[in-house]
């Protein structure tokens, strides 16, 4: 059996520059996804022309808009994470590999062999945040898997979560003697009632 070795992070998108490139429906896809996890995330856009869904979207979440802007390595200046999304297989490319020069991360829409990293399926009830990847190999499979963890993960997780962190937060003694009381409390989280 094939084995996902993606080491999985959370980013901090509000803290990072985030360029997409392109303004049709797979850039709207990107930019809604980022903005559901993240709805303070910085990100800039540029296309030759947006789709009015996708402006309208941007103005919502102050995404800055760079209309009727040809795509040049220059503008890869001042960025962290880069998503190309036009519908340009040589232009995606161009972008990567201007990328890839530059050291920043770079994800290529639909296409796994240029993505540093790939946006998989997102479940968010308050401070809990659970990532689901299928490898680049089925979005769908990963849409799935969140709509199911969705539905039965309850929404009363987060105060539990902070529950949690308040009791972390009185517990006396060394880092282990925390982590053995902690798990001995979570033990039964996972356990049928």
């Amino acid at each position: 059996m094939e084995r996902n070795n993606l080491y999985p992070i959370f980013l901090k998108v509000h803290q990072l520059n985030v360029l997409i490139i392109g303004g049709g429906k797979v850039e709207l896809e990107k930019l809604s996804f980022m903005l559901k996890s993240s709805s303070n995330a910085q990100i800039t856009m540029i296309a030759l022309e947006f789709l009015d869904e996708l402006i309208v979207l941007a103005e919502k979440h102050d995404v800055l808009l760079v209309h009727n802007t040809v795509y040049s390595h220059t503008v890869l200046q001042d960025y962290h994470l880069v998503i190309a999304a036009t519908n340009n297989y040589k232009v995606n490319k161009q972008v990567y590999n201007d990328a890839k020069r530059r050291n920043l991360l770079v994800n290529v829409a639909d296409t796994p062999d240029l993505c540093d990293f790939y946006l998989g399926g997102i479940v968010t009830k308050g401070n809990i945040k659970i990532a689901i990847s299928t490898n680049g190999k089925s979005p769908t499979m990963a849409k799935r898997l969140r709509e199911f963890f969705e539905d039965v993960i309850p929404e009363e997780i987060d105060d539990l979560a902070q529950n949690l962190n308040r009791f972390r937060k009185e517990i006396k003694g060394d880092f282990a003697a925390k982590v053995s009381k902690l798990n001995k409390l979570t033990k039964g989280l996972l356990t049928e009632s």
